[in-house]
């Protein structure tokens, strides 16, 4: 399998990214954005691996390193910073892949983010899969512990035994639900998220990540595959917020969406079968997504 090394240039830095030329005159490929503290083989080599399937069956796909991650130099950014290193890996994927006419932006948690910041702006953008996306907020959060920790816990059979032959306090337990549930309850959008002051220059307003992403999302006139893992915290936040936010009414349930669901996976799908099952939707969503606009 044919695979390369490509350095592009942001400004004065330096990133590297690893092309899989897929088909010769192939027209749709994938860009691989990195989400996290991490580099462009992946958690588990997920992308790597997701990246020679999708070859292997003739899509071109471009895997690269944000800027101060992984081989590519300058500062670290997070997901509100990289408009331009997505740029440029666009352009330097398009450049060689010349037959190239329509990229997919795949990304897993904040990377789910930066595409949806990014991809209604860039014409070449054909559609957005995102994995587990990042949504986080204090009081999103603390709906999540609730829904997917505490509650269980404290309805539990194992944690009363527990409690009751003298192996920890309960109240600690419960003191700690009620904290959590009164963050959770406070209304949504009120607190801070923890994203970057100056977000106000992706023009999708200065609101809570969760609205800034859903006007994103709005935007983009493209396909959308979401898959969501069973057993992750930042997934259970995104059904959350997607299901009951005020900015997001409705836009789960589009028809030019299609929802995967994995119920035992884990944030980074760090066993075979999940990565395996992950390939195979994004390769057949690929081959079936209607194009940008006709929706």
């Amino acid at each position: 399998m044919s695979e390369r090394a490509v350095i592009f240039r942001v400004q004065d830095e330096e990133l590297l990214g690893i092309l899989h030329p897929g088909a010769e005159g192939a027209r749709r490929g994938v860009l691989i954005a990195v989400g996290g503290p991490q580099y462009r083989v992946g958690s588990h080599r997920q992308f790597l691996l997701l990246a020679r399937h999708l070859a292997a069956q003739g899509i071109p796909v471009f895997r690269f390193d944000f800027r101060g991650m992984g081989d590519a130099s300058g500062r670290q950014r997070d997901y509100e910073e990289v408009h331009e290193d997505m740029s440029a890996a666009m352009d330097t994927f398009t450049q060689q892949v010349p037959d190239l006419r329509e990229v997919v932006i795949w990304g897993l948690c904040g990377a789910a983010s930066a595409g949806l910041f990014y991809a209604w702006r860039d014409a070449r953008v054909a559609g957005l899969v995102l994995a587990n996306p990042w949504v986080r907020t204090d009081e999103g959060l603390a709906r999540a512990y609730l829904k997917t920790y505490y509650l269980k816990r404290l309805f539990s059979r194992d944690f009363w035994a527990g409690a009751l032959r003298g192996r920890f306090n309960p109240w600690t337990s419960v003191q700690s639900l009620a904290r959590m549930a009164g963050a959770a309850l406070r209304p949504r959008g009120t607190q801070g998220d923890g994203s970057n002051p100056d977000a106000a220059r992706a023009d999708l307003g200065n609101g809570p990540l969760p609205d800034r992403m859903a006007e994103g999302w709005r935007r983009f006139d493209g396909p959308i595959l979401v898959i969501l893992s069973g057993d992750d915290l930042t997934a259970a936040e995104f059904r959350d917020v997607a299901t009951a936010a005020p900015a997001w009414k409705g836009l789960l349930a589009e028809p030019r969406v299609t929802l995967r669901e994995l119920p035992q996976a884990n944030h980074t799908f760090s066993r075979r079968e999940w990565r395996d099952q992950v390939a195979a939707w994004t390769q057949d969503w690929m081959q079936t997504a209607p194009n940008r606009g006709a929706t």
